[in-house]
């Protein structure tokens, strides 16, 4: 049998196969428009999917799409801009603003595709009248650091947004609209999935202050005034399509398919794992010792897959995102534990802010450490999971793989 590092590569590869947006399109797109064909899309996977439209759609088109810097591939005939992620940058305001003019400028006898996936509520930023991108900038580095999941995160950012929470799709009508997403939030909700930029969704200001309080991210009384001025009803728009091409639990079944032909039994925990990522990490480390200790809920050779998205409340001033995070609790929570190997990582090839997808171990990782004169809770408590597994070359290196369907664990248990 292959060894357990590549076991776990060989996972993840299947996973991010089963994530890219090519051949996706086909039998779903719609019938071509009397007037233009326009794109319009964000997130960290759209310029790969605006090329594989392209590939798949025999008509002309036009268009924009704004994604992530160093995430942009060549495309024929729809503009590619890169601008900043997670923190929105001018290079991303003026994209924003640019698309919501083409938006506008869609007739009845037009067809606008929009192509939204992960990122796309950093990327496709256009603050809400009397709001500032600087303004824009410092909440989004409020809400990084708060520890709130990205539901909440991104109901907020709707709040303040002239584009957000169905405000595109306004703007679109009366042309026809076919949105096409890739989906990085846990149960796959299309208003979620970069803040529902075609999504209609009625706000409701009173909740998202109450959630802001909770977490502790300043609300001034002007932006409390701006949050109630920018509602919209949530009332559907006539002739619009939604279609979802590519999901994480997509991602799982397909490592599940991959661990059967290597002779191992899978069993999918969840595509929609939330949570501190070191908590996560404590509950995934009992089920893996149950597995190998009695074969609940998994006899061994197997593999326990599971999919979603941690959240990591930063407490030190080390370097990694929430994939090493929960790697490294759960190399600390198993203790060195016989035969369970593990890789976490982030579909879209950086975990956090750093430049690895995220890392891997084996079950001698602690001894190793030990070794090497590294302690694991040390950089547990410094949140610097990244350092960590680099001193001992466990990092997983893509670089960016233009598709995002969040983060991919496995844990393998011989």
């Amino acid at each position: 049998m292959p060894s357990d590092k590549d076991i776990l590569i060989a996972l993840f590869e299947a996973a991010l196969a089963a994530a890219l947006p090519e051949g996706k399109f086909e039998g779903r797109l719609p019938a071509p428009p009397k007037g233009r064909t326009i794109v319009l899309g964000a997130g960290k996977a759209s310029a790969r999917m605006a090329r594989a439209f392209e590939q798949a759609w025999p008509h002309p088109c036009e268009g924009l799409i704004v994604t992530r810097y160093g995430h942009g591939c060549d495309t024929d005939h729809i503009e590619i801009v890169e601008a900043a992620h997670p923190v929105p940058d001018e290079a991303g305001f003026r994209a924003a603003k640019r698309i919501l003019e083409l938006a506008r400028s869609a007739g009845p006898d037009d067809l606008v595709i929009c192509l939204m996936s992960g990122g796309a509520s950093s990327l496709l930023t256009l603050p809400a009248e009397g709001l500032s991108l600087a303004d824009k900038q410092e909440l989004n580095k409020a809400l990084l650091k708060s520890g709130a999941p990205i539901g909440i995160m991104n109901l907020v950012r709707k709040s303040l947004s002239a584009i957000k929470g169905g405000r595109l799709a306004a703007a679109i009508a009366p042309a026809r609209c076919v949105t096409y997403l890739i989906s990085d939030v846990p149960g796959d909700d299309p208003g979620a999935i970069g803040s529902g930029p075609t999504i209609p969704e009625a706000s409701d200001p009173d909740h998202v202050l109450a959630l802001m309080r909770q977490y502790a991210v300043s609300v001034s009384p002007a932006m409390e005034a701006i949050i109630r001025a920018n509602t919209v009803s949530g009332d559907p728009l006539p002739g619009q399509e939604v279609h979802m091409i590519a999901t994480p639990l997509m991602a799982l079944n397909a490592a599940a398919d991959k661990a059967r032909d290597l002779g191992l039994v899978p069993l999918i925990l969840g595509d929609a794992i939330e949570g501190e990522a070191r908590e996560a990490a404590t509950v995934f480390a009992g089920i893996a010792k149950s597995a190998a200790d009695h074969g609940v809920p998994l006899a061994g050779p197997g593999v326990l897959l599971s999919g979603g998205e941690t959240t990591v409340t930063v407490r030190g001033t080390g370097r990694g995102g929430r994939n090493v995070e929960f790697l490294l609790a759960l190399a600390v929570a198993l203790k060195g534990a016989a035969g369970i190997s593990a890789i976490a990582c982030d579909t879209d090839g950086v975990d956090g802010t750093e430049d690895n997808a995220g890392a891997w171990f084996e079950p001698d990782i602690l001894a190793e450490a030990q070794a090497a004169g590294l302690s694991p809770q040390a950089f547990l408590a410094d949140n610097d999971g990244y350092s960590f597994f680099s001193r001992l070359d466990r990092l997983v290196m893509t670089g960016p793989t233009l598709t995002n369907v969040n983060d991919f664990r496995a844990i393998l248990i011989r």
